[in-house]
Formats: structure tokens, sequence, C-alpha cells
């Protein structure tokens, strides 16, 4: 019965999931599902850092590495290989996954705003150096050819299946997050969210967990980079490494919720509602970034929980729903 209640707090992320992938199909408008696509990316991003920056508490501004760097293996395994999509992906994510090891043994050492402007460095100097890689295309990155789609049905089929894949990522980011939060190692994580010295005097072995978690969060980053440019048809550096990704997936998990499952789901949501309206207004188009800094320190300051961590705290039957 434990294990049970432990588990009740997946079911309603799932349920938004599973309420998105439907939202297409029930509407039957591709504009729909090309909605549903961007914000289920959305979702299974944030939902990867907040493994990193909900339960360790290491910020990262440079997440979105992992989802260029697996992106760029993915297409040039598709394109220049010939591999088919799946195992074209799952080396993307592992790709990630290594990349993220190797740094995480390097920059884990460091805390606060150290490892913060590392993380920046790390995304702009592997952005400069695929700017310059030949065998990855260089400035101008690299096409798909498109009889590449015959094999899946076409290009209209392409898409119906990429946005599958997409929502099984989602729920791959979610269920690991949820696993980790509720496993002996996520209380570990979050010994070191509280106070890593201590946490490590109580027997957390504080860098091999932190790499760990380092690691989990790229894996489902660089699958959904290598399914994005396969969807896309074409991959650019500046495409792949966005710095202002990174500052975007963080405003989703800490206006969700940090260290909750539920929290970057929601902040997807809104987050991505929000910058709908901020790229087709006249009056903020060319000023979203600006808004979305602005947002992240109003939320630093007055609501550092999260909508997540806000309705717990003001309505008490919620407290064990919402996690």
């Amino acid at each position: 019965m434990s294990n049970w209640r432990r588990h009740t707090s997946l079911i309603l992320p799932v349920v938004v999931v599973a309420a998105l992938v439907l939202w297409p199909a029930v509407t039957g408008k591709a504009a729909n599902r090309e909605s549903a696509f961007t914000i289920l990316k959305a979702v299974a991003l944030a939902s990867s850092l907040n493994i990193l920056l909900g339960y360790t508490g290491y910020v990262s501004f440079g997440h979105i590495v992992f989802y260029g760097f697996g992106g760029y293996v993915g297409f040039y395994l598709l394109s220049a290989q010939s591999w088919s999509l799946w195992p074209a992906m799952a080396a993307g994510g592992l790709a990630a996954g290594l990349l993220a090891f190797l740094l995480g043994k390097a920059i884990l050492r460091l805390r606060g705003a150290y490892f913060a402007l590392a993380t920046i460095g790390i995304n702009e100097a592997l952005k400069a150096f695929i700017n310059n890689f030949e065998l990855f295309g260089g400035p101008t990155g690299m096409t798909l050819n498109f009889r590449v789609y015959q094999a899946y049905g076409g290009a209209a089929k392409a898409l119906e299946m990429s946005f599958i894949l997409v929502a099984a990522l989602t729920l791959v980011a979610i269920v690991v997050s949820h696993v980790v939060r509720t496993s002996k190692f996520g209380l570990g994580l979050q010994a070191i969210r509280e106070n890593e010295d201590a946490a490590e005097i109580m027997g957390v072995a504080a860098p091999n967990a932190k790499t760990w978690a380092y690691v989990l969060s790229a894996i489902v980053p660089g699958m959904v980079g290598a399914l994005f440019f396969f969807k896309n048809g074409n991959i650019e550096p500046h495409d792949a490494f966005p710095l202002h990704a990174s500052i975007e997936l963080l405003v989703m998990v800490m206006l969700g919720g940090q260290g909750t499952v539920l929290g970057p789901i929601l902040g997807a949501f809104a987050y991505q509602g929000m910058r709908g309206y901020l790229v087709t207004s006249d009056f903020f188009k060319d000023i979203q970034l600006s808004v979305s800094g602005v947002l992240l320190l109003l939320i630093v300051l007055f609501i550092p929980a999260g909508a997540i961590g806000l309705l717990r705290r003001r309505i008490t039957p919620l407290r064990g729903v919402l996690a």
C-alpha cells in the first residue's frame, strides 16, 4: 500500500501529458499537433533539467548543450551513415550522457555561480567547435535528404511518428524524474541541495551522485534533439545550441516548482503559452527574452518554490496530491 501511495503523485502528470497527446486527435488539426509537439518537447527538457536543478540545486545555464550535441550526433548518423531513426536517437542520448559524465567529473566540483558560469562557457565552446567541425557541416550545418522520409511512409507519416515519439520521450523524462525523486538516490541528491557538506558527513557520495544526476538529466534531451532535427530536416549550430533556450528552461522549472514532478510540466505549459503571445505581439516580440529574464527574477524574489510550492502552502489538501 505504501508503494502505491508513493506513486500516486505520478498520476496527474501522466494524465496531463495524455490529454495533450489526445488534443490534436480530437480536434483533427495539424496546427494543434505542432503546438502540442512544442509543449511536449519543452516538458521533456524541463523535466530532465529538474533532475539536476530541482534535486541537487545546481543551476545550469547551458543545459541545452546536451540537446544540441545529441541532435548533431543523431542527425549525422541519420544523414551520413544512413541509420534509422530509433538507433540514431538512442546514439544521440548516449552521446549526450557520455558528454555529461565527462563534464560532470570536471565541473561538478564547482559550486554556485562558478558552476553556472562554467555551463555557459561549455555551451558556447561546443557551439564554436561544431561551427568549425567540417564532419558535421561546419557553420552551414547538415540537411537531410527528403528520400530518407520514404522509409517511414513519407514526410506526413514521419511527422505523425515524431509526435508519438516526443510524447513517449516526455513520459520517460517524467517517470525518471519521479523515480529519482522517490528513491534513496534522490534523497541523497536532495540532501546535497540542502547542505552538501552535511550530506557528505552523513555518508552521501556527493561527487558520484551529482555526476549521475547530471548524466540522467542529459540523456532524454539528447534523444529529443535527434528527434527534433530529424523532424526539421536540417541542423545548424545556432539552432542546436541557443543559450536563450537554457534560460527559458530555467524559467519553466522555477515557475512551476523545482524539485517537484508536476512543477516543470505546469511551468512548460505556462511559459509556452506566454511565449506564444509574446512572439505574436507587435510590442513584445523583440523583447521576449527580456520578459523571460524579468520573470525569472520575480520568481526568485517572490515565489522561489514556484506555483506548486505556492499552492501546497496555501491549500492544505493539495499537499498530498501535488508533488
